[in-house]
């Protein structure tokens, strides 16, 4: 090596060591600081120093050395830091948030589609076995399953009452057209007395308390399973838009954006640092963990309970076969239940008419209902299974948030230079607490006191709504609706399924489950399309081909149906 080399080289590494030197000493000039900050900030502000300087009026990002903040800046840090926090929060939950959301819309479109399609099965029923009272049952039928997909969305209205409802406006149909026939009507007087004498003769035997109990074992975990979603999904629109304490946003203004004060703007906090400066802001959510955890548990619990006459598919896609069990019933009674009906209305003043048959002007397909082949994989029940095994990974969701952001978002990687709050250190040195509000009390970072009204608001609502998930979810002696004494239904619990239950068959057979979930049906389905719909207790099929019969489509409701909003409950 020559002179002239080395003293190149020499020179060089004067020349880098001088560099290191004015680095330690703190930066020469605030272009950058500048650059990022109307970047950040949007837009050019007045009185951005070109140059460091002291900053004597400073709030938080006090330093001995010269600084290229001013105090205006330090207030615009402020706002950016606890937008900051705002952004990352909705950021973690959204994956969460549209998971829920997703699948409740899902399920309420689901179940629209489903009482849609048992409305379908009960009108097709009556236009082949009795085509004569079918247009007349039309608007029964379609009050009745306007009432259930009221109550699983939420309305205040109660099974007992609708189901009662259906069968006092059948008997009047069943005894003009099958007790006492005839090419006749009888007045509506006389029909409103049939009507009211109903409940005192009986006459389509125990189906109407059987149609009661699997309705109010369905529909109400369904029902429930469905506002559960939407409080999970108000949980999460809470805590994203949290307002944090004077605390937690100096200290997170400390820990983002005061490095940038000393040029530092591309430096990161320690891993520890950063973990107790969110800890301390996140302690009150973190206090949401065993709830939310629970809340998930009791949601499965549900899920996982809800099926055979707790399965909504199954009782309403068999609610046909009930009706047509309660109608035979009334025609074997047929003498007595006309002696009966004569002694309380007497004897009905008869005037001549045809009789309306179950028929339509235009296509029968554009009235009908097609039935698809079932699916295992798509019914309602593994939807749900799937939606829980996917909700179950955000069980510590709550608990755990402070270190995911930490982790996955604001902290230097181990090993790397990194932010301490005051300086660019090797490692973190202070120490470091855990989650939660007890864990807080030796924070050097952030001081928290008292709680937070709002979670604790959150927590109360997440206790009840855990109750009635747990309520709901059928066990052994529970959950079993009967008929109290005055025709009343009383609840108690049974996770017992026998044949009074409908889960053996009504002895004409049980229509399979057809809903798919992810083709959803259309408003309008097509009547020629259906060819028969298979019964697997017996021999006997609903051949609809060429009936000329129409469907209910149940418009009348449901069309509405997608833009209810499930109606305050909590």
């Amino acid at each position: 090596m020559d002179a002239q080399t080395w003293r190149a080289g020499c020179c060089c590494l004067l020349l880098l060591a001088l560099v290191g030197s004015t680095r330690s000493e703190g930066v020469q000039s605030c272009e950058e600081v500048r650059k990022l900050f109307q970047w950040r900030l949007v837009g050019a502000v007045k009185g951005l120093p070109d140059s460091p300087r002291s900053g004597p009026d400073l709030q938080v990002c006090t330093s001995r050395k010269p600084t290229c903040c001013t105090r205006k800046m330090e207030e615009r840090y402020q706002t950016a830091a606890r937008q900051d926090m705002q952004e990352v929060l909705q950021s973690s939950s959204s994956t969460l948030k549209f998971l829920i959301s997703r699948n409740a819309a899902a399920f309420q479109e689901t179940l629209e589609n489903l009482i849609r399609q048992a409305e379908n099965y009960t009108s097709i029923f009556f236009c082949n076995s009795y085509r004569n009272m079918a247009l007349e049952a039309t608007a029964s039928v379609q009050e009745f399953f306007t009432d259930v997909g009221l109550y699983l969305f939420g309305a205040d209205v109660h099974p007992e009452e609708f189901v009662n409802r259906f069968f006092d406006g059948l008997f009047p149909l069943v005894y003009n057209h099958l007790i006492s026939p005839g090419v006749t009507d009888s007045s509506l007087e006389y029909s409103e007395c049939i009507r009211m004498a109903r409940r005192d003769v009986s006459p389509f035997g125990n189906i109407p308390q059987r149609v009661m109990g699997q309705m109010g074992r369905s529909l109400l975990p369904s029902r429930t399973f469905l506002q559960a979603l939407n409080l999970g999904i108000e949980v999460i629109n809470t805590t994203d838009h949290l307002h944090f304490s004077r605390e937690c946003s100096r200290a997170v203004l400390r820990m983002q954006y005061c490095p940038h004060c000393q040029g530092l703007t591309l430096s990161k906090p320690c891993m520890g640092y950063c973990l107790n400066v969110m800890r301390g802001c996140l302690a009150h959510m973190a206090e949401l963990n065993p709830h939310w955890h629970a809340y998930i548990r009791s949601l499965g619990e549900l899920s996982d309970a809800m099926h055979g006459t707790y399965d909504i598919e199954h009782v309403l896609l068999n609610f046909h076969l009930l009706v047509n069990d309660a109608v035979m019933q009334a025609h074997l009674d047929a003498q007595k239940l006309s002696e009966q009906i004569s002694k309380i209305c007497g004897r009905p003043i008869r005037t001549p008419t045809q009789s309306p048959r179950c028929s339509f002007e235009g296509s029968k397909e554009k009235h009908g209902m097609k039935i698809s082949p079932r699916n295992g994989e798509e019914t309602l029940a593994n939807r749900r299974k799937e939606f829980i095994n996917s909700l179950r990974l955000y069980r510590t969701f709550y608990g755990g948030l402070a270190d995911e952001l930490c982790v996955n978002e604001l902290a230097a990687a181990d090993g790397l230079p990194c932010w301490d709050g005051e300086h660019i250190v090797k490692s973190y040195t202070q120490r470091v607490v855990g989650n939660g509000i007890k864990a807080q009390s030796g924070n050097p970072e952030v001081k928290v006191r008292g709680t937070d009204p709002v979670i604790n608001q959150i927590i109360d609502k997440l206790k009840h709504v855990i109750q009635l998930l747990q309520g709901r979810s059928p066990k052994p002696n529970k959950w079993e609706l009967q008929m109290g004494s005055g025709g009343g239904m009383a609840e108690q619990v049974s996770g017992e399924c026998d044949d009074e239950d409908g889960c053996g068959g009504s002895g004409s057979g049980e229509v399979k489950r057809t809903l798919k979930i992810t083709d959803w049906m259309p408003e309008e389905m097509n009547l020629s399309d259906v060819k028969q719909i298979h019964q697997t207790g017996g021999s006997s099929t609903l051949d609809t081909a060429g009936s000329g019969c129409s469907a209910a489509t149940g418009s009348r409701a449901f069309m509405l149906m997608g833009a209810v909003m499930l109606l305050p409950w909590l």
